[in-house]
């Protein structure tokens, strides 16, 4: 058989399809014979023809993979021999590595204690004195480890032992470059045994890498991920280390005579490790020698007569995708500033980018710019409150520099404030809007890239103007419409139809006149199918999903069906991920619109989005093979077994199941597919309701699926659409009570909520993270009580909040500095507080006490005077609506009435305090304190008032002055006695109307209508004040329709009860106003 195997293999490798089909059907029968197992044994090991040997040995691989337990005994124990034999003999690399990777598959299946000639055979080869032979034999160790690095567990000090002794042969490159990738592999697998034998490696490790630069730079490259993977599993070996570590990749960064892709590589490095351990970095002084080697870096100018990546025509202008020194010294910029504390890096860096941003050259300012642009983001608040002014100006400068390549860095960091630093930078439209607009008018349209640049500032700015940008509209409009219109630039269109969308998320309804010829346009594009138009069909359908939000539902509601049908009319003919992905987007907000118009068409919309789930397409498995099978499906039905292995022989993709394989990578726009497939089921499931019921099931499992998918961006819109899927299904019950409904409930939050602890407790991306905490508050203000009927839940829940609270940003490893941290540390932290009124709101307060009192001192000591504005802020603030969520539960009163003690101070001193957020929030917590308590606090009055009244004559901030009247309401209502109404009613009511915080209306006007029925005489004495403010609420969009009633109901009672007053009241107010208060009467 051995010849006639041999001959067939030589076939199939033939450029002629008709023996290549006569070579498959004879192999397939082949393969019905048992002797099959000896024969590629013997071809594997005899024949002379390398690709037949390699061949041989992939067969055997497939076979071995799926089918071992049905190898009999002795082919098992011989194969054993022969693949061992026919390493050692073996001359070709390529045959090689193939046989290392089937007796990887053997090792998986036996375990090593049942091979131990493979055992011996690595200790001997791997300590040859021979190079070759040491060369070999890490190779085929390297290859077993990396698919079995758990069963090797027991040999790790001996590895760890020859990894030290290997590491030393610096004239062995090859020998260095597998014992790298081996170390790699294990190390997340090493215990507390092995920790002293890592770190004493690192040292040698660190100088075997500069060897193999000099040797190899792309093996080199490749083998600095074992510093990836040692910081990620376990940093405390590196802890020691972290210096050396971070000279040596800033050695390399900076070293201009190496190839991109390793300084790549090195700079990378240092990010992650400032990401991951930011407290060791600036604890060990590193901070000031990375900023000294990068900056040159980011300020480097390109080679004469080239430009940086960014400043070509045909960038995309967004700052991605640039994967180059210069970027990677930008993105550890960003990383610091996403990692550390504000005041730290800002006292180091400032002095640089200030340096550069006033140099002659104009790569220099363009690297201070760039500068500015990356700390947006990270320093957010520390921007806005202290410096946002002298740095916009220095932007604004640069856009009317003589160099581009600085007008064009300019227009980015603008971009990146305008994104990062609301609302203070809206604020600026005044100076910013005429220069941007101004950048429109003179636009040179040869210069596509430049453009792209400005509209992408131009889209950033606009975005959160609201109605601010009314004044700019007919211009703005007239703009983009006659680009649409006139421009034979597709990319040019393009940018014009995505400027709409950020048109319209400002200015929503207003945008209604401009809205037919921009439909028209859009419609134009999405029915045309060639080839050029893909990218300006995705930007169009992006943008119709933002005018179904924003148009208003009666402009927008004729058109829904019809926008559904573009959607499923362009997938059906084009196969595009990005495509797709806007489609899902598109009908995620047709159903907030009209979820009538998506429900016949949900069986279409969930398959494509289901499907899109489960596809592995766009994710390559790095597999180093000349050949790669894919697996099909594993149904072990004997018939058809030759065939399978053949059929997988033959198809040349590569292996795809991803959690599986170490190493792969995935195309962006397939990432981009997953996370909107996500997020609109989430969405649509939500939003039609009991029509999305048949489809719940399929859809909640496939997205579970994807809850430990690679790319986080994915996990986050996983977690996300679990959290609707509760919330849709609460509704559900809601609208129709049967036990099925509220059983399915009870079933999702028992798997969904378990799954959100546990991922804030494992997962290492903030962003995720921060995305879970946020979700399960939705889930828990939806669904309330049913969220914990589990007994446990309520426990679990509370433990998490209180770890993610007090936890500390930087692993732990000092805490002189606490009150110092990165911002989206303290972000994070307020997502976890932000649950804490929601759980007080969901259970009885008796159940929650034990698990408050756990909580309330970690809140509590972020209000100390030297805690950041922002934590102060959040600690008053949760603080207060902790006492609003205990009004609306039983036994709230006497827990709010044990803590009241507790809470008073810190109130009180929150009142005093220097920036309005936190006053305007101890104010807010004071009136729900008053309220929350009832009786009890009564004798805190006269103290309580005494702090108001003090500060009701010096306060300036108008929502301040707001909550102060709101506050003074919640305690006339909760004990009328105890409050001297005839000093405090009148004051209250010349600070009318409320200028700011427009919700408290509500308490204000309860409060009036409470003090008519109880002391009607006090209230007639007011009623010039009362009925002038009642004017400006009347009608008013902002304020809620209760409130509107009980305003009314109160105002007619006037009109009716004191006609000659009221009618008084009104004649002195302006004939607008008289007019709002006739409607309210005659409606109400």
């Amino acid at each position: 058989m051995t010849e006639e195997l041999e001959r067939i293999l030589l076939q199939l490798t033939q450029p002629d399809n008709a023996a290549i089909q006569q070579a498959t059907a004879q192999l397939k029968q082949a393969f019905k014979d048992p002797a099959i197992i000896p024969a590629l044994c013997a071809v594997m090991s005899g024949s002379q023809n390398p690709q037949i040997r390699q061949s041989a040995a992939v067969m055997l691989r497939l076979r071995v993979k799926k089918h071992w337990k049905k190898i009999i005994p002795n082919d098992r124990e011989s194969l054993k021999a022969v693949v061992l034999q026919a390493f050692m003999q073996e001359t070709e690399h390529t045959v090689q590595h193939s046989l290392s990777q089937l007796c990887a598959v053997m090792v998986k299946h036996e375990t090593p204690d049942r091979w131990p000639a493979l055992l011996q055979f690595l200790n001997q080869s791997t300590k040859s004195s021979n190079p070759h032979e040491r060369q070999v034999g890490l190779l085929l160790l390297n290859k077993v480890m990396e698919s079995n690095p758990e069963p090797f567990k027991p040999h790790y000090c001996q590895l760890l032992q020859l990894f030290s002794t290997v590491l030393q042969d610096h004239n062995n490159p090859t020998a260095l470059y597998y014992c790298i990738l081996t170390l790699t592999a294990i190390t997340a697998y090493t215990g507390s045994e092995e920790m002293n034998q890592m770190r004493s490696i690192i040292p040698s490790l660190i100088v075997a890498l500069k060897h193999l630069i000099k040797a190899d730079q792309s093996q080199a490259s490749e083998a600095m991920e074992v510093f990836n993977e040692l910081m990620e599993s376990e940093v405390s070996i590196i802890v020691p280390h972290v210096a050396e570590i971070v000279r040596f990749c800033l050695e390399v960064g900076s070293d201009t005579t190496l190839s991109d892709s390793l300084r790549v590589k090195a700079l990378s490095c240092i990010a992650f490790l400032i990401k991951l351990k930011s407290k060791t970095v600036l604890k060990q002084k590193l901070l000031n020698p990375i900023l000294q080697t990068i900056f040159p870096v980011l300020i480097a100018a390109p080679p004469p007569g080239e430009h940086d990546p960014e400043d070509e025509e045909d960038d995309s202008g967004d700052g991605t995708d640039n994967d180059n020194p210069k970027h990677c010294a930008a993105q550890i910029i960003d990383t610091m500033a996403l990692h550390m504390p504000p005041e730290k890096l800002f006292q180091q860096l400032m002095p640089l980018a200030k340096t550069c941003l006033a140099s002659e050259n104009p790569y220099e300012r363009k690297g201070g710019l760039m500068c500015l642009a990356v700390l947006a983001e990270g320093c957010a608040d520390h921007i806005r409150t202290k410096l946002l002014s002298s740095m916009l100006q220095t932007v604004c400068q640069s856009l009317s520099d003589s160099n581009q390549v600085v007008r064009s860095a300019g227009l980015f960091a603008l971009g990146q404030f305008s994104e990062h630093l609301q609302p203070e930078v809206s604020k600026y439209c005044a100076e910013l809007m005429p220069l941007l607009l101004g950048y429109l008018s003179s636009l040179n349209q040869a210069k596509v890239g430049h453009v792209t640049k400005a509209f992408y500032a131009l889209e950033n700015f606009m975005e959160n103007l609201g109605a601010d940008i009314e004044p700019y509209l007919p211009t703005l409009m007239e703009t983009m419409l006659s680009a649409l219109n006139n421009t034979e630039n597709l990319k040019i269109k393009e940018l014009a139809v995505s400027a709409i969308g950020a048109i319209a998320n400002a200015a929503k309804e207003l945008l209604v006149p401009y809205f037919p010829p921009v439909i028209e346009s859009l419609k134009g594009f999405l029915t045309t199918t060639t080839e050029e138009m893909r990218s300006l069909q995705t930007q169009s359908l992006d943008t119709l999903s933002v005018l179904a939000r924003t148009i208003g539902k009666d402009v927008f509601s004729p058109l829904a069906a019809e926008c559904v049908q573009l959607g499923l009319n362009l997938t059906d003919t084009i196969d595009d991920p990005d495509l797709r992905r806007c489609t899902y987007s598109l009908y995620s907000a047709v159903s907030t619109v009209s979820p009538d118009c998506l429900t016949p068409h949900l069986p279409a919309i969930t398959t494509v989005m289901l499907l899109a789930l489960k596809s592995n397409e766009g994710i390559t498995a790095h597999i180093e093979e000349d050949k790669t099978f894919v697996l099909l499906d594993d149904d072990d039905d004997d018939d058809n077994e030759g065939q399978k292995d053949v059929d997988e022989f033959l198809e040349d993709e590569p292996e795809t199941d991803i959690h599986d394989v170490a190493g792969f990578s995935v195309e962006n726009a397939y990432i981009d597919e997953k996370e909107d497939a996500c997020d609109a089921l989430g969405e649509i499931a939500f939003s039609t309701g009991a029509a999305f019921q048949p489809f719940l099931e399929s859809s909640f499992q496939q997205v579970y699926e994807m809850r430990d998918f690679p790319h986080e961006d994915v996990r986050r819109a996983a977690f996300g659409a679990m959290g609707q899927f509760c919330r849709a299904q609460h509704q559900v019950w809601k609208e129709n009570p049967t036990e099925a409904n509220h059983q399915a409930l009870l079933k999702l939050l028992d798997v969904v909520l378990p799954c959100f602890v546990e991922t804030v407790r494992t997962e290492h991306e903030r962003q995720v993270v921060m995305g879970v905490l946020e979700t399960m508050n939705n889930v828990i203000k939806s669904c309330k009580e049913e969220a914990f009927k589990n007994p446990h839940r309520l426990k679990e829940i509370s433990h998490v909040i209180r770890d993610t609270v007090c936890q500390d940003g930087g692993g732990g490893d000092e805490a002189e500095d606490e009150d110092q941290q990165a911002e989206y540390d303290a972000m994070l932290q307020e997502f976890a507080g932000e649950g804490i009124p929601l759980l007080a709101s969901s259970v009885p307060a008796d159940n929650f006490a034990p698990f408050l009192n756990d909580l309330l001192p970690l809140l509590m000591s972020k209000a100390k005077s030297t805690c950041t504005v922002a934590d102060r802020s959040f600690s008053v603030g949760t603080i207060g609506e902790i006492l609003q969520s205990l009004m609306s539960v039983s036994g709230g009163q006497g827990v709010a009435g044990r803590l009241s003690n507790r809470l008073l101070p810190v109130l009180v001193a929150g009142v005093r305090d220097s920036d309005p957020e936190v006053r305007n929030n101890s104010v807010f917590g004071l009136g729900c304190l008053a309220q929350a308590t009832g009786p009890i606090c009564v004798s805190d009055y006269p103290m309580m008032l005494s702090v108001f009244s003090n500060m009701l004559t010096k306060e300036s901030d108008l929502r301040v002055i707001d909550n102060l009247c709101a506050a003074l309401c919640r305690m006339i209502m909760s004990n009328v006695d105890a409050v001297p109404l005839e000093q405090v009613v009148p004051a209250l009511v010349a600070r009318l109307p409320l200028k700011e915080d427009l919700e408290e209306n509500k308490t204000v006007f309860n409060c009036l209508a409470m003090l008519y029925t109880n002391t009607p005489a006090l209230v007639v004495q007011l009623m010039k004040p009362i009925v002038a403010a009642s004017s400006h609420v009347l009608g008013n969009k902002n304020v809620d329709e209760e409130t509107q009633t009980t305003l009314a109901m109160l105002i007619k009672q006037f009109a009716q009860q004191h006609s000659a007053d009221f009618q008084k009241a009104v004649t002195s107010l302006p004939g607008e106003q008289q007019a709002k208060l006739s409607v309210a009467i005659s409606a109400s």
